[in-house]
């Protein structure tokens, strides 16, 4: 639920310039009435990322991101609407007043503020409690792994007691209620009282970007499964969206950052000097994190475990990085099983010269294809190479292509020009498998009509949009209910009542959606490519061909629903046949 009245987010959004707010973060060049780059959203070589002045929106012609700066800011900082708000406010001098929350959004904001806080006492227990008798356990642990008296401090290492309700009685005695403590995560409540949820551990805080402590990790002391416990996901804490360590690697002055396994890959990296490194927090890498490292760098170090575990994560994390548009390069660390495991036994100039050797993460997959093949004879060696070429493939620029070949071809010691024509094989045998399969089957033909129809609605609101003059000459033969996606027709409603008001304000709408993907679809409706006519004849030819082509759509469907006793809808289906016909008759340059 929105915390602010309509008026006042309008206010805010048309107070700041889309253009000026995204140059921030996109580098922008002007074609015409609009400014394209690089889409910040998705991998891409030419320029597809369109903003509009004049709409006050932008919108990915290759992705299809879109929106309006409030969403911007929410999709590339992974703020929610709130912060995105308060962002812009700030921006433009404009002060948020506090009474506009409602009861329940003030409520949330509250708790979310007091599990912060409650987060906050924990973590200090924690790290009292390791310099304590009853942490002695955990203090020898972290000193046998080589670790600093300021390293413990700088990452705020910590010890939870063999008691299993001893955070919980501590937290209850600084005044916290059961209810809050349940939403910490910290704690499960149940007819037999508070038990916690980490105990005999060594703990780490788990802290967001800007140093607030959202959650915690925890490492059994002896045996007990499992052996790293994470915190539940809470209202602060999704860990998908952060990253261990992050809140340190982003002030490093290094261009790349190093992408480990885990808490303690990640603080013997930085107790070596690699103030650089970050780990996801027990879960699988996600594109969540692979847009929040985007945020503060171009190019990633994957250096994972040796083990097989570490080579899958590593193939795992490769494609998610390219499609965030990450250079993705893989550091080997062979002998040794992790980064601790290699300074220690080499040294942090050592590591450096892996990390200055780093991998190219295309060449690190093949070479991880290759041990599915036996090359030695050549049967497997064929197999292997269209593999190869198959995987060359995804590439869809022919000088990526072609380098990729080249470089395939001189570590296996194939000719250039034998893989090339492989490859070019295998996109042949891949085109016409794809043609094939959609000749078979009349879903594919099926869903391209339904989509010509979608993207008939979406080309008109763009017209009507960027050319309000149309509206005099469409509206005596359209209407909103003549848009039959639902999506669309709630917006054609909005986009005719403001024309009536003489008010279009296509990035207004978007923050009338609440749904992400909605707010998606709504600028994709305003952001329609128009067809390229030569001639002004041509450009009435193709409005009015799309007019009718929409209209015949909506009787179309109204027909199949129409009950019989409905007379007044039978009338009006009779009339607007009669209408189509008539602007037929008129426009007889579309027979």
């Amino acid at each position: 639920m929105p915390y602010y009245s309509d008026e006042l987010i309008e206010e805010v959004r048309s107070a700041n310039d889309i253009v000026n707010v995204i140059s921030d973060y996109v580098r922008l060049q002007k074609k015409g009435s609009t400014h394209f780059g690089l889409c910040p959203f998705h991998n891409e070589k030419t320029p597809s990322f369109s903003v509009s002045r004049n709409k006050q929106m932008y919108y990915c012609f290759g992705c299809g991101a879109g929106g309006n700066a409030i969403t911007f800011l929410m999709q590339y900082e992974n703020y929610t609407f709130q912060e995105a708000l308060q962002t812009l406010a700030q921006r433009a001098g404009i002060e948020l007043p506090k009474q506009e929350m409602s009861g329940r959004a003030r409520q949330e904001a509250d708790r979310r503020a007091r599990i912060l806080e409650v987060n906050k006492a924990a973590a200090k227990y924690f790290y009292a409690q390791l310099r304590m008798e009853q942490g002695q356990n955990g203090l020898r642990y972290f000193e046998m792994r080589g670790l600093s008296l300021e390293t413990l401090k700088k990452f705020g290492l910590g010890y939870s007691n063999k008691y299993s309700d001893d955070l919980y009685k501590y937290l209850r005695q600084q005044g916290y209620e059961d209810e809050l403590l349940k939403h910490s995560g910290l704690v499960t409540i149940d007819e037999r009282g508070g038990r916690d949820k980490f105990w005999n551990r060594i703990m780490f805080p788990i802290m967001d970007v800007n140093h607030r402590v959202i959650g915690f990790g925890g490492r059994v002391m002896g045996e007990g499964e499992p052996k790293y416990l994470n915190s539940p996901e809470t209202m602060i804490f999704d860990k998908s969206r952060n990253l261990y360590g992050l809140n340190l690697a982003r002030s490093s002055r290094k261009h790349y950052i190093l992408l480990c396994e885990g808490y303690m890959d990640v603080i013997a990296l930085h107790q070596a000097g690699f103030d650089n490194a970050v780990a996801s927090l027990g879960t699988a890498f996600t594109p969540g994190h692979a847009n929040l490292l985007k945020r503060y760098t171009k190019e990633v170090c994957c250096t994972f475990d040796s083990d097989g575990a570490g080579v899958r994560a590593a193939l795992r994390a490769i494609p998610i990085l390219k499609e965030a548009g990450i250079t993705a390069k893989i550091v080997r660390m062979d002998p040794y099983k992790d980064p601790d495991e290699f300074i220690k036994a080499q040294g942090a100039d050592k590591y450096q010269e892996r990390i200055d050797r780093a991998q190219n993460s295309f060449m690190f997959e093949i070479e991880i294809l290759e041990r599915d093949y036996d090359l030695g004879d050549p049967e497997g060696k064929t197999a292997f190479y269209n593999a190869v070429a198959q995987k060359i493939l995804g590439f869809e620029e022919e000088l990526e292509r072609n380098n990729y070949i080249e470089a395939v071809a001189g570590k296996y010691q194939v000719g250039f020009e034998n893989l090339r024509k492989l490859v070019m094989h295998q996109g042949t045998r891949a085109g016409l498998a794809r043609e094939s399969r959609t000749l078979k089957s009349g879903i594919s033909e099926k869903k391209k009509k339904e989509d010509g129809m979608k993207q008939s609605q979406k080309l008109m609101l763009t017209w009507l949009i960027e050319e309000p003059d149309l509206f005099a000459q469409v509206s005596p033969y359209l209407g909103p209910e003549d848009f039959t996606e639902e999506l669309y027709r709630q917006a054609a409603e909005i986009v005719f009542e403001q024309y009536k008001e003489g008010r279009l304000n296509p990035a207004g709408i978007i923050s009338m959606f609440a749904e992400e993907e909605q707010q998606r679809e709504i600028a994709g409706l305003f952001n329609a490519r128009l067809k390229e006519v030569v001639t002004p004849a041509e450009r009435e030819k193709a409005l009015w061909e799309t007019v009718i082509r929409l209209k015949e759509n909506s009787i179309s469907c109204r027909s199949k629903h129409l009950q019989a006793s409905d007379l007044e809808g039978l009338q009006k289906l009779i009339a607007d046949k009669k209408r189509v016909q008539q602007l037929r008759s008129e426009r007889h340059m579309l027979k």
